[in-house]
């Protein structure tokens, strides 16, 4: 059975959006000083032997609405919060915290004014643009044995498809810092996370000791927009991933995560529009 519908949006105060970040950001605070997790900080310089998955995504994109001056920045901060994770080595029974190693973006580390989504909308913000390398780690991992412990979907699908290559929702939405990306190492060997830019495009790859024992092929499920009595228009699916050995057998099909979000443009629109 699915989740209960999403509810017409609240518009939250000032002040409640305030006091509310606070909290949980306090909250966090408090459990990365005192919490049990053993979090991965080891960085390694030299790249280990066997790359285990890649991706790559592109840096500029225009977007409707969007200054192409939000997209270029983004880059900016793409840089800086990259040099926090390059070479990240998580060892077995480690625990990556996207949040906890980037630190908060602020203008005196180097991070500028991007796109950041707000309420079904965007506007620009001091680190904007960091979602997108959320994404692509979220992605690559889906594609290794390492354990995914906190992702967070994104509640808003601001913008229609443009030349989309992966299922709606597979990607990892993030906001310092109680909305983090976690990624725990439950096997045996350490995996090391390389990032780099390269013709224009953002690239991410998980690298270990052994060569990869599996495959995997991620899709959707139950894939639909319907519309809710408010007039919003929700938009639903489930994501999957089939696991093969290296002899191309499928070996199991797991239920990874599901995804609703509310549509803030026009669904249904012709061909062309």
């Amino acid at each position: 059975m699915d989740a209960t519908p999403i509810r017409k949006p609240i518009q939250r105060s000032k002040w409640r959006l305030l006091l509310g970040t606070a909290y949980y950001r306090g909250k966090r605070y408090w459990e990365w000083t005192f919490g049990s997790v053993r979090f991965s900080k080891k960085r390694t310089r030299e790249p280990l032997p066997c790359r285990i998955a890649e991706h790559q995504t592109p840096m500029l994109r225009q977007l409707k609405d969007v200054d192409m001056w939000m997209q270029h920045n983004k880059v900016t901060n793409l840089k800086i919060a990259m040099e926090r994770l390059q070479g990240l080595t998580i060892m077995p029974g480690e625990t990556m915290s996207y949040w906890r190693l980037i630190g908060k973006p602020n203008r005196r580390k180097g991070y500028v004014e991007g796109m950041v989504l707000f309420y079904g909308g965007f506007k620009p913000g001091v680190g904007g643009g960091l979602c997108q390398l959320s994404n692509l780690i979220y992605w690559i991992t889906l594609h290794t044995p390492l354990e995914v412990t906190e992702r967070h979907r994104h509640s808003y699908d601001v913008f229609p498809d443009a030349n989309r290559t992966q299922p709606f929702g597979s990607g990892a939405t993030c906001a310092y810092n109680y909305l983090d990306l976690r990624i725990k190492n439950t096997s045996d060997e350490p995996y090391q996370l390389i990032l780099g830019m390269e013709d224009g495009m953002l690239t991410g790859e998980w690298r270990s000791t052994k060569p990869a024992l599996y495959r995997y092929e991620i899709y959707e499920k139950q894939h639909r927009i319907s519309q809710h009595y408010w007039g919003g228009y929700e938009r639903y699916n489930r994501i999957h991933r089939k696991i093969f050995n290296l002899d191309g057998e499928l070996i199991a099909d797991e239920f990874v995560t599901e995804n609703r979000a509310l549509m803030m443009y026009q669904p249904f629109l012709e061909s062309g529009s």
